[in-house]
Formats: C-alpha cells, structure tokens, sequence
C-alpha cells in the first residue's frame, strides 16, 4: 500500500478502537494508554510484535489501571479510577485524541515514515512522558525489547498488510485480529441469531426453525438495524429492509461464506461475506472477503461506474472496517 493508504486505513482503525477503549471509563479524551491498548488487537505488525510479547488485551488493560493508580497515589489521590464498563462509543459522541497523542500519530507520519502501526508504536515506546515504558514493564517487557523486535519482524513481507481494494471489481478483503479463541469466534459466527452482534446493517434474524448444526444450504430471513445505537432513525428503503441469508460454505472452526440477496428487489446486486479464521498468539486472525455481484436483471452501466468506482472502493472498505471491527468488539 501507498504511504498515505498506510497513514489512513492506521488512522481510522485506532481511532475507533481507542476511542471504543476511552468509552469504557466514560472518558472522551483518547490518550496513548488507550492508542496502547489499540495497538494490542491491531493486525498489523506492531499487534503481532505486542502479543508475541506474551501481551494479551486483558492484561494490558490491567497494566494501564496499575499505571494510572500508582500516579494518582504519586499526587496523593486515593480514589481510585473510575470503574470499567461495556464499550460505548458507537451510542455516544464528542470523542478526540488528547494533544500527546495527536502528536505520536504526527510523528508516526513525519518525513519518510509511514505512519502503519508500526511507526505508531514506534513513536508510542519512546513518548517522552514515560508512561508506555512503564505499562510495558509492569508486562515483563519494555520499549527497547519491543523496537528491536520490530526491527527483526519488519523485513519479512508475510507479516506486512492487510487490506486490499481490487480495481475494477466490486470486492476486498482484510485481516483482522480478534481477542478470543477460535472456537469462541466460531460460535459467534455460525449462530444465525448472533449476526446482529457483528453485522451493522442487521436489526434482527427471522428463523422458521430453531438452529443446529450449521450446514451448507441453510437459509433465513434477516431484517435491516432501524436505529442507531444512540437511538436515532435509520432511514432504509422498503426493498431493501429484509435479506434473505443462506450458508454456502462451511468448515468447522477454519471457514464460513454467506450469501445474501434482497428478496423485494428485483435488481438488486447480490452481496458474499467469506471468513477465514486461523489460531493466533492471544486470539484469532480472520481474513475477511467481501464482494457484490451484479444482478442480471440489473443493465451495465460502464460510464457510471468508471465515475463512481472511487465511492465503491471507499464503500467496501468502510464495510470491511465495519465488519472486522464488529466482531473485535464482540470480544472486548
């Protein structure tokens, strides 16, 4: 990917999960314990090099807490932090990053720098403050293990990103890190009623039957989400409200596709969802696919598409951070 790619698909992707990471404390400021955390469950090369650390979510965010407490006592404050709660950025507004960690994300972009995950936690390691150094040592690490290790990973082209926009093509993919086991992932997967808790279209799932084992050539209903988390209306055509779903691949634990049609529109593009998932160190990496298939009934136009090809492309990698971004959260 091209520098500026790198520096924006990083921006979006921490912002969002540091921000998720701020709502759980109430906090609207989003400082670089947060951006830490982040980087934990980032599937770039600076999450791989945290967690090959032995650095999982959990106990970075017990770290942080230590940190906070034991400055807080420093300035003889006793009354602790304020408790934790469930993630509620998506139902709330007015979140920004705190000018320490603005400055970071600069600097992980000045000059020749990329500004990828890499360059952040780079940058967040050698802050001057301190703190970071601090957390990595209350995890049996510290910053300068941490930078030789990027050094020695970087080189290998297995490990670099991500994401991919194919030309011409309405389709991508992504690779995503997920802090649960996979069979945990897996269950939430190959529920047909969990779709909601990942997928940011659905509302809810309509089954005739009640679910068992997830086979290939399942199908059921689902309805389009009416209401944002904060409450306020989604506007969404009537066609375009019910989706019918059917399973057409399926290996245990490794892989799940759906398909996905809008059964009262006739011109409508049909939408696949593949999922690959693999163990990894503290979790699972998914590699996510996603692309629409134009209905036949539905005329070609190539000059419209030429001119609205960019749109497309920003949309299917906004529905690919949607996705990836859903299941994360279904496990922090």
């Amino acid at each position: 990917m091209s520098k500026f790619t790198d520096a924006a698909t990083t921006s979006h992707t921490l912002s969002v999960v540091a921000m998720e990471e701020a709502s759980r404390f109430g906090q609207r400021s989003t400082d670089i314990d947060h951006m830490l955390l982040a980087l934990v469950v980032s599937e770039q090369v600076a999450g791989q090099v945290l967690r090959s650390e032995g650095i999982t979510l959990e106990a970075a965010r017990g770290a942080v807490a230590e940190q906070h407490s034991v400055q807080l006592a420093s300035l003889g404050i006793s009354s602790g932090l304020p408790p934790q709660g469930r993630i509620v950025f998506h139902e709330t507004g007015g979140y920004e990053w705190s000018e320490r960690a603005m400055a970071v994300i600069k600097r992980a972009s000045g000059g020749e720098k990329r500004g990828d995950a890499a360059a952040v936690l780079r940058e967040l390691v050698t802050e001057p403050s301190g703190m970071i150094d601090q957390v990595l040592q209350r995890l049996g690490s510290a910053s300068d293990l941490v930078i030789a290790r990027l050094d020695e990973v970087q080189g290998y082209p297995a490990l670099t990103p991500k994401h991919a926009i194919q030309p011409g093509r309405r389709s991508g993919a992504c690779e995503a890190f997920v802090p649960a086991p996979v069979g945990q992932v897996w269950e939430l997967l190959s529920s047909q009623k969990r779709m909601p808790e990942w997928e940011p279209v659905i509302g809810d799932v309509e089954l005739e039957e009640p679910q068992t084992e997830p086979q290939v050539g399942d199908r059921w209903t689902t309805h389009a989400r009416t209401q944002r988390s904060d409450g306020k209306a989604i506007r969404i055509k009537p066609e375009f409200q019910a989706q019918d779903v059917e399973l057409v691949s399926c290996t245990e634990e490794a892989l799940i596709e759906w398909r996905f049609t809008y059964p009262d529109s006739a011109r409508a593009s049909v939408k696949r969802i593949r999922i690959g998932l693999e163990p990894a160190a503290g979790g699972t990496q998914l590699r996510i696919s996603l692309w629409w298939e134009r209905n036949s009934d539905s005329p070609a136009r190539p000059i419209r598409g030429l001119l609205t090809r960019p749109l497309v492309r920003f949309g299917i990698w906004m529905q690919l951070s949607q996705l990836s971004g859903g299941i994360s959260r279904a496990f922090r």
